[in-house]
C-alpha cells in the first residue's frame, strides 16, 4: 500500500483537563509504557496503535502482519507543571536504540520502529532539537520518525500495564531498566 494513502485523522482524544498527551513509539510497548508510569507527573499511559493504513482499530494480530504500517505506542497523559515534554524526551531516548530501523533486539517489524508523535507545535520543535542533540552524539544516523500524532487505537485490555501486572515476571517493585526483547536488557 502507498505511504501516502494513510489518511488517518490526527488524534482528537482529549487529555484530562490541565494535562496534555505525548505519543511515542520505541519498540515493543509494554517496557516503553512501564518507564513513562515511573515519571513523576504523568498521570495516565495507555498503549495502542497508530500511523496506520486500517480505518478500523487494528488488532495486535492484525498489526503483527507487518501489513498495516501501525507503530505500537504508548500515549502519555502528563501534567505540564509536574513534568516537562522535555522530561518525556529523555525517558524515550533512554529506552531504545533509535539508530535501527523498524527493530528492536529480536523484534523486528514496522510495529517496532522509533517515532515521536507530536499534539504541538512546540512538542514537534522540542521532539526535532533533541533529536538533532542526540544525532551528535551517535555514530549512526537516528531513523526516528517525528510526525503529527494521527488516530491512536487503543490495544486491547491484555496489553495496557502489562508488566505492572506482573507480565514477564516483572512486579511494580521491579526496578530493572526491563525491555521487551532479552537481547535490549
Amino acid at each position: 500500500m502507498n505511504l501516502s494513502a494513510i489518511t488517518q485523522g490526527n488524534d482528537n482524544d482529549a487529555p484530562a483537563p490541565g494535562n496534555e498527551f505525548a505519543q511515542f513509539a520505541a519498540g515493543c510497548f509494554w517496557g516503553v509504557e512501564l518507564a513513562f508510569q515511573r515519571v513523576p507527573g504523568v498521570t495516565h499511559t495507555e498503549v495502542g496503535y497508530t500511523q496506520g493504513f486500517l480505518h478500523n482499530p487494528p488488532s495486535y494480530e492484525d498489526v503483527c502482519t507487518n501489513t498495516t504500517n501501525h507503530a505500537e505506542v504508548v500515549r502519555v497523559q502528563y501534567d505540564p507543571k509536574e513534568c516537562n515534554f522535555e522530561s518525556l524526551l529523555d525517558v524515550f531516548w533512554s529506552r531504545h536504540d533509535p539508530t535501527t530501523l523498524n527493530r528492536q533486539g529480536k523484534d523486528v517489524g514496522t510495529q517496532y520502529r522509533s517515532g515521536i508523535y507530536f499534539y504541538t507545535p512546540e512538542q514537534e520543535k522540542l521532539a526535532v532539537e533533541s533529536m538533532e542533540r542526540h544525532q551528535e552524539k551517535m555514530e549512526s544516523k537516528i531513523m526516528t520518525e517525528i510526525l503529527p500524532a494521527k488516530k491512536f487505537y487503543r490495544a486491547e485490555e491484555y496489553h495496557q500495564q502489562y508488566l505492572s501486572k506482573g507480565g514477564q515476571s516483572c512486579g511494580i517493585a521491579c526496578n530493572s531498566p526491563l525491555m521487551c526483547s532479552a537481547a535490549m536488557a
